[in-house]
C-alpha cells in the first residue's frame, strides 16, 4: 500500500500542472506549495488506523479550507490547491458544500490551468439538477465561443457531463457550429455532447439529424466513432428510418475489420475492437425481421467471425456480438452453423468467463434454435452444480428459456433449490418472478401450483416483488374460464392455508400472512365441514404475535370481519373486540369499533360483505357530486371559491421575491403585458380543472425553484457521489422456512446431498444426470411442440385469467382520456368536437366501390383535385443523406470510399391504369397527393391523407389490376402506442372485380404525442393461392394539428394556467425579414391560430385533436426568432418546436 501512495504523490506535480515560471527544473517553492499540503493530507490519512480518526482529520483539513477559500486575499493559485483538496474531501465521501459557489468562480476567472481545475471540480461536485448550475451558463457560453482550443473542449466535456435539459437552448446553436471546426477534436466532443441532449431530450436536437450523417462520414475516426452512439439509440427507436444508411455501416466495418484504420485504434492487435461491437449490434437492429437488409451483412459478419481467432477477451467479445446479430437478423444456415460451433467452444471451455459468456449466448439463441440446447445437454446438467454461483444463474435463466408443460416441474423445483442457498436480494427478487411466472403458466395442476406458491411466498420472504401476491390473488379472484375449476383451486388454497396456521410455532413472512388472511377471508365458505370459530380462532392467535406488522393486523382484522359475517354469534369475536378496543394502535382500535358495530347489525354486515364479490365493479362517482349541495351551501355563505394548486402557487410566486431560474435568452417581460395579461396572477373568478396543471413533476420543481443549500447532500459521478447506503441487519434473523412436506411435499426430490454422492459410485452418477437430462429437456425435440418464454406458446396455459378487471380497466382508461381531453375547453369558442362521434355520424366514411370501364382503362388518365392539397415538405419529407466528395473516409489513404445513397422517391408502379379521385364529400378538404403504398402484379394499394376541421382521414384505395376478380380481400391495420384507429383497425372486401377498385376511410388519432411515426400495416388476398403485402404510413405531428381560434383575453388566461413550455430561438432567413412573414409560414405550415401582433411581438394558438390546446408567444430581435410554447402535454410544446425549427429551415 505504501509504494502505491509513494508513486500518486510522485505523480501528482505533473497531475496538477505545476509549471511556474520561478520554480526552476528542480522544483521551487511554488511547486512544493502546490503538491506537499495534498500529500501530506493522503499520508496522514493512510496512516491512521480508525474511522473516526479520519472524520476527525478531515473535520479540520475542511475546518482550515473553509477559512481560506473566503478570505478576500486568497488568490486564484491558492484557491486552486484548495480545490484539489476538496476534490479529495468529497472522493472520500465528506460533504464540501461550502467550496461549490468557488469552485464555479474558478472556472470563471481563472487562466488556463485554474480554469480546468475548476471546471473539473465543478463537473464533481455538482449534478444535473443543482441550482448553482445556473451561473455557469454565461461562462460556458462564452467559453464555447473562444478561439482558444482547450477552453472550447473544457466547455463541451462540462456541457456533456452535467448540463441539464432546460439548459440546452442556451447552447446549442453554438454546439452545432462546432460540428463545422477545422479540429477533429472538437468536432467529436460536439458529437459526445449532442449525443448527451440525445437522451436527455430526443426532440431538442430532431432537426439536426442530417448533421449527424455529415458526422458518420467525416474523416476523422473518433468522429465518426462517436456519431455511432446517436445512430444506435435512434434506430433503437426507429429502425426502419435508416434502412439506407446499412450499406455504410457495412462498408465501415469491413474496412475496421479489414485493419485500415489507423494502428491506434489496435487494442491487443484486434482492430478498433469496441467499434466493432457498436457496428454489429447496429446491423443486428437493422436486419431484423428483413431478408433483403440482411442479405447485405452475411459476408462481413462471415469475416468478422473468421478474423477474431486471437484467444483473448476482447475477440471473445467480438464473437459474442456476432453471434447474437446473427441469430437477431434473417437466418443464413452458414452462418448459423459456425455461430452454433462457436457457442459450442465457449460452452465447453474450462473457464469459468468463457463458460458464462457460452451460456449467456446460448440462452440469447436457444428461442431460434431450441435444438441446440440438446446438444449440449450434459454439460448443461453440470453447470446446475457448478460451484460458482454465477455459473448457477446464468443455467438456471437458460432452462427459464426451455421451460414447457413437460418438465416445469422439474425446472422450478432446481429454482426452489438454488432460492433457499441464495442470499442475495437481487437473486431472491429475480427467480421468485420466474417461478411464479412458470407456475401460473404450466401448472399441471391445482396442488402442485398452490403449494409452489407457497414455496415462493415463504422463500421469497417480504423482498420479492409486490406484484407476486397482487397478482396470485386476482387469479384466485378472476377464477378460469370454468367454474369448477375455480371452486377446486380456491378450496385447496384454503385447505393448505389452515394446515399452515395449524403449527403455532411456524415464522411466515409478513406478504404471506396478508394472502393467507385474505384466502381465508374471501373463501372460508368453502369447506362444508369447517367450522368458522377454529379458523377466527387461529387468526385471532396471529394478531398477538409480536412479529406482525400493523399493516399485517389489518389484513387479519378484515379476514376475521368477513368471517364473522356469516355467522351468527362468535365468543371470540366479542373476546377479540373487548381486548382491541383499548388498544394503544389506533387503526386496531378503529377496526375493533367497526367490528362492534357491524355485528350489532347483521343484515348491514351481510350486505356490505357479500359472498364471492371481490370482482364485482364498484362505482366510484370521481367528481365527489354529492358534494355539490354543500359547496353551493358554502359559496352562498360568502366561502371563497376552491383555487387548484397550480393557480395558488402562481399567486404565491407573483408575491414573492424569488430568484428568476428561466434559461438565459431574450426577454418575454414586454411580451405577457403587450398580450392583453400582466403580472403572473391569474384573474379573479377563474378556476379551470386540475387536469390542466401539466404534470405533477413539473409543478413540483417549480415548488423547490429557490437557493435551498441546508442538508444539502453532496454526490459525484454522474449524479455525484452516491454514499453506501447503510447495510439493512435484522431481515435475515427472523427468517425461517417452512417445512417442506408442507410447501413441496409431492414435487420431485431434490439432488443428492454431497456427503451421499461419495458413497454413489461414478456409473450411477452418470445415470442420475441422464435421467435429470432426460426430464429437464423434454419437449425440446424437433416433433414435439416448443413453447419457449418470449413467444407465442402453442400450449394452451394452465390457468388462464378471465378478462373481467382488465377490459374495466382499458375501457375507464379510454373513457378517461378523452374525458380529460375534452372537458376543461369546452367553454372555449369554436372549439372542435370529439373527433370519434363525428366519425360515427358520417353516414359515408364505408366502403366505396369504383368501377373503371374499359375505355377509361386505355385511356391511361390519372386526375388529382390538387387545388387544396396540401404538399408542403414539412409533412413528408425526410432528412436528406449526405454525400462522400472526399477521396477517402478517413485521413489514411488506403481506406476505401463509401458514399451514403440518396433517397429515392417510392414510385414505382403506375398508377395510369386507374382514375384516382377523392369523394365528393372529401374532395373540398385539404388533403395529400395520392400516393402508392405497396403493390404486386395484381393489386396495387393508394393512400391519400385528408385534413378535416375535427380529424385526420385517410382514404385508402385497393386495386384490382388482374382481369380476375379477388375474394376476401382484408385490409388490417396493426396497433401502436402513437396512434389509435377508430371503429375497426381492419375493412374487409368480399370481391373486388377484375379491372376495378375499391375504396375505404379511417379516422386516425394521435395517443401518445411524437414529431413523425409510423403505422403499420398489411393486405392479404386470394387468388388462387393466400397472399400477404406489408405496408406502412408516416405521420407527422402537424397532420392532427388545427388551429384554435380565441380572444387575446382567452390566450393570457390559458397561459397562466400552463405549466409545461420550451423555449428556443430561431435564426430568421433573409427572406423572412419581419414578423409577420415568420408566423404566417408557421400559419401555413402547422395551421396555427394567429391571435394579434402588436410590434416585434406575436401570440398564436392551436390545438391537438380532438382538443389539447397549445399557446405560442414569439418575438423578434436581431435576425432571431424567440418562440416560447406552452400547453398543457407535457410532450406538445417539445414537438411543436421541432416543427417550427423544420419549417423555419425548409422557408
Amino acid at each position: 500500500m505504501s509504494d502505491v501512495v509513494e508513486r500518486t504523490l510522485s505523480a501528482l506535480p505533473g497531475l496538477l500542472g505545476q509549471h511556474d515560471p520561478g520554480a526552476g527544473p528542480s522544483g521551487g517553492p511554488g511547486r512544493v506549495s502546490a503538491t506537499s499540503r495534498l500529500g501530506g493530507l493522503i499520508r496522514s490519512i493512510t496512516a491512521l488506523s480508525s474511522k473516526h480518526e479520519e472524520e476527525k482529520l478531515i473535520q479540520q483539513e475542511q475546518t482550515n479550507l473553509k477559512a481560506t477559500v473566503s478570505a478576500p486575499t486568497t488568490t486564484l493559485r491558492l484557491m486552486k490547491e484548495c480545490m484539489v483538496r476538496l476534490i479529495y474531501c468529497e472522493m472520500l465521501g465528506y460533504e464540501s458544500s461550502f467550496g461549490y459557489i468557488h469552485a464555479i468562480k474558478l472556472a470563471q476567472q481563472g487562466n488556463l490551468l485554474e480554469k480546468r481545475v475548476g471546471y473539473l471540480a465543478v463537473s464533481l461536485f455538482l449534478h444535473e439538477n443543482h441550482e448553482l448550475l445556473l451561473l455557469l451558463v454565461n461562462t460556458v457560453v462564452k467559453d464555447l465561443q473562444s478561439t482558444n482550443l482547450v477552453e472550447v473542449c473544457m466547455a463541451l466535456t462540462v456541457v456533456s457531463q452535467i448540463f441539464p435539459r432546460e439548459m440546452i437552448p442556451a447552447v446549442l446553436p453554438l454546439i452545432e457550429d462546432k460540428l463545422q471546426h477545422s479540429k477533429e477534436i472538437i468536432r467529436r466532443k460536439a458529437v459526445q455532447a449532442l449525443y448527451k441532449f440525445y437522451l436527455i431530450a430526443p426532440n431538442q436536437v430532431q432537426h439536426i439529424h442530417d448533421k449527424f450523417r455529415k458526422a458518420l462520414c467525416d474523416r476523422d475516426v473518433g468522429v465518426m466513432a462517436a456519431s455511432l452512439h446517436i445512430y444506435l439509440q435512434m434506430i433503437k427507436k426507429n429502425a426502419s428510418g435508416y434502412k439506407d444508411l446499412t450499406e455504410s455501416f457495412v462498408t465501415i466495418l469491413k474496412q475496421v475489420v479489414g485493419g485500415k484504420l489507423p494502428i491506434d485504434f489496435n487494442y491487443h492487435s484486434v482492430p478498433a475492437p469496441w467499434l466493432q461491437i457498436q457496428l454489429l449490434r447496429i446491423l443486428g437492429l437493422l436486419g431484423k425481421d428483413d431478408p433483403r437488409t440482411s442479405e447485405l451483412m452475411y459476408d462481413v459478419l462471415d469475416e468478422s467471425l473468421r478474423r477474431a481467432e486471437i484467444n483473448h477477451n476482447i475477440t471473445y467479445a467480438i464473437l459474442f456480438e456476432c453471434v447474437q446479430t446473427i441469430y437477431t437478423i434473417c437466418p443464413k444456415s452458414d452462418l448459423l452453423e459456425k455461430a452454433a460451433k462457436c457457442i459450442g467452444k465457449f460452452v465447453l471451455s474450462p473457464k469459468i468467463n468463457l463458460k458464462y459468456l457460452g451460456l449467456k449466448a446460448l440462452t440469447y439463441v436457444i428461442q431460434q434454435d431450441p435444438n441446440l440446447a440438446l446438444q449440449h445437454q450434459m454439460t448443461i446438467i453440470e453447470c446446475l452444480d457448478h460451484p460458482d454461483p454465477i455459473i448457477k444463474r446464468e443455467t438456471l435463466e437458460l432452462l427459464y428459456r426451455i421451460t414447457n408443460g413437460q418438465n416445469v416441474t422439474v425446472i422450478v423445483q432446481k429454482m426452489l433449490d438454488y432460492l433457499r442457498q441464495s442470499k442475495e436480494e437481487y437473486t431472491i427478487i429475480n427467480l421468485t418472478g420466474k417461478i411464479a411466472e412458470l407456475a401460473e403458466k404450466y401448472a399441471p395442476d391445482n396442488e402442485w401450483f398452490i403449494q409452489t406458491m407457497n414455496a415462493v411466498f415463504s422463500v421469497g420472504g417480504d423482498v420479492m416483488h409486490p406484484d407476486i401476491p397482487n397478482n396470485f390473488l386476482r387469479l384466485l379472484a378472476e377464477g378460469f374460464d370454468d367454474e369448477k375449476e375455480d371452486k377446486q383451486l380456491r378450496l385447496y388454497a384454503v385447505q393448505s392455508y389452515l394446515s399452515l396456521l395449524e403449527e403455532e410455532d411456524a415464522f411466515y413472512p409478513q406478504k404471506f400472512l396478508q394472502v393467507m388472511s385474505w384466502v381465508l377471508g374471501e373463501y372460508c365458505y368453502l369447506i362444508n365441514d369447517g367450522d368458522p370459530e377454529v379458523i377466527i380462532t387461529r387468526l385471532h392467535r396471529l394478531l398477538k404475535q409480536t412479529f406482525v406488522t400493523s399493516e399485517t393486523k389489518a389484513w387479519i382484522m378484515t379476514a376475521i370481519t368477513k368471517i364473522s359475517s356469516r355467522m351468527s354469534c362468535s365468543k371470540t369475536v366479542d373476546k377479540l373486540i373487548q381486548e382491541f378496543s383499548t388498544s394503544l394502535d389506533t387503526c386496531m382500535r378503529q377496526y375493533a369499533f367497526e367490528l362492534k358495530h357491524l355485528c350489532e347489525k347483521k343484515e348491514l354486515m351481510k350486505k356490505l360483505l357479500p359472498l364471492d364479490a371481490s370482482c364485482d365493479e364498484i362505482m366510484v362517482d370521481a367528481s365527489l357530486s354529492f358534494l355539490d349541495g354543500f359547496v353551493a351551501e358554502g359559496l352562498s355563505s360568502g366561502a371563497a371559491p376552491y383555487k387548484p394548486h397550480h393557480q395558488r402557487q402562481e399567486e404565491k410566486l407573483s408575491q414573492e421575491k424569488a430568484l428568476n431560474f428561466e434559461p438565459y435568452g431574450l426577454s418575454f417581460t414586454s411580451s405577457v403585458s403587450s398580450s392583453g395579461f400582466t403580472g403572473r396572477q391569474s384573474p379573479a373568478g377563474l378556476s379551470l380543472g386540475s387536469d390542466m396543471s401539466g404534470n405533477s413533476a413539473e409543478i413540483g420543481q417549480k415548488e423547490t425553484d429557490c437557493l435551498k443549500l441546508d442538508g444539502v447532500r453532496k454526490l459525484w459521478g454522474k449524479e455525484g457521489y452516491l454514499p453506501k447506503k447503510e447495510n439493512k441487519t435484522g431481515k435475515e434473523d427472523k427468517t425461517q422456512p417452512v417445512p417442506d412436506s408442507i410447501l413441496m411435499g409431492h414435487v420431485v426430490d431434490p439432488p443428492l446431498m454431497q456427503s451421499e454422492q461419495q458413497v454413489v459410485s461414478l456409473s450411477e452418477e452418470e445415470k442420475e444426470k441422464q435421467q435429470l437430462a432426460s426430464t429437464l429437456f423434454v419437449g425440446l425435440g424437433s416433433n414435439s411442440t416448443i413453447s419457449l418464454m418470449g413467444r407465442a406458446d402453442t400450449i394452451t396455459q394452465k390457468l388462464k385469467k378471465k378478462s373481467k378487471i382488465s377490459e374495466t380497466h382499458n375501457s375507464e382508461e379510454a373513457s378517461s382520456f378523452q374525458n380529460t381531453a375534452t372537458l376543461p375547453f369546452s367553454p372555449l369558442p369554436n372549439t372542435a368536437p370529439n373527433n370519434e362521434e363525428n366519425f360515427q355520424g358520417n353516414e359515408h366514411l364505408g366502403l366505396r366501390k369504383i368501377s373503371l370501364s374499359s375505355s377509361e382503362v386505355l385511356e391511361a388518365s390519372v386526375s388529382f383535385d390538387t387545388s387544396q392539397s396540401l404538399t408542403e415538405a414539412g409533412l413528408d419529407e425526410k432528412l436528406s443523406n449526405c454525400r462522400l466528395s472526399t477521396s477517402s473516409l478517413f485521413a489514411d489513404s488506403s481506406i476505401e470510399v463509401f458514399q451514403l445513397p440518396q433517397n429515392v422517391p417510392d414510385i414505382v408502379a403506375s398508377k395510369a391504369s386507374f382514375s384516382l379521385c377523392l369523394p365528393e364529400e372529401l374532395a373540398g378538404h385539404p388533403h395529400s397527393e395520392i400516393i402508392e403504398l405497396c403493390s404486386r402484379d395484381i393489386l396495387t394499394v393508394y393512400s391519400c391523407k385528408v385534413w378535416t376541421d375535427d380529424c385526420s382521414l385517410l382514404v385508402l384505395f385497393v386495386a384490382n389490376k388482374s382481369t380476375s376478380p379477388l375474394k376476401t380481400v382484408n385490409l388490417v391495420f396493426e396497433s401502436t402506442e402513437h396512434f389509435k384507429i377508430f371503429e375497426s383497425l381492419s375493412s374487409h372486401f368480399p370481391v373486388i372485380e377484375a379491372q376495378s377498385m375499391e375504396s375505404c376511410q379511417k379516422c386516425v388519432q394521435l395517443e401518445k404525442v411524437c414529431t413523425e411515426g409510423i403505422l403499420p400495416g398489411s393486405i392479404s388476398y386470394h387468388l388462387e393461392t393466400d397472399t400477404h403485402l406489408e405496408f406502412s404510413l408516416t405521420f407527422s405531428l402537424s397532420d392532427f394539428i388545427r388551429p384554435m381560434k380565441i380572444t387575446t383575453e382567452d390566450f393570457g388566461r390559458l397561459w397562466l394556467s400552463f405549466l409545461n413550455d420550451v423555449k428556443q430561438n430561431l435564426k430568421m432567413p433573409p427572406s423572412q425579414g419581419s414578423l409577420s412573414i415568420a408566423l404566417n409560414v408557421l400559419k401555413q405550415k402547422l395551421k396555427l391560430h394567429i391571435v394579434e401582433i402588436i410590434g416585434n411581438e406575436g401570440i398564436a394558438a392551436c390545438q391537438l385533436l380532438p382538443s389539447t390546446p397549445c399557446l405560442l408567444h414569439c418575438r423578434t430581435h436581431a435576425r432571431t426568432l424567440a418562440l416560447w410554447f406552452r400547453s398543457s402535454c407535457s410532450a406538445l410544446p417539445d414537438g411543436l418546436l421541432y416543427q417550427c425549427q423544420k419549417a423555419m429551415e425548409e422557408s
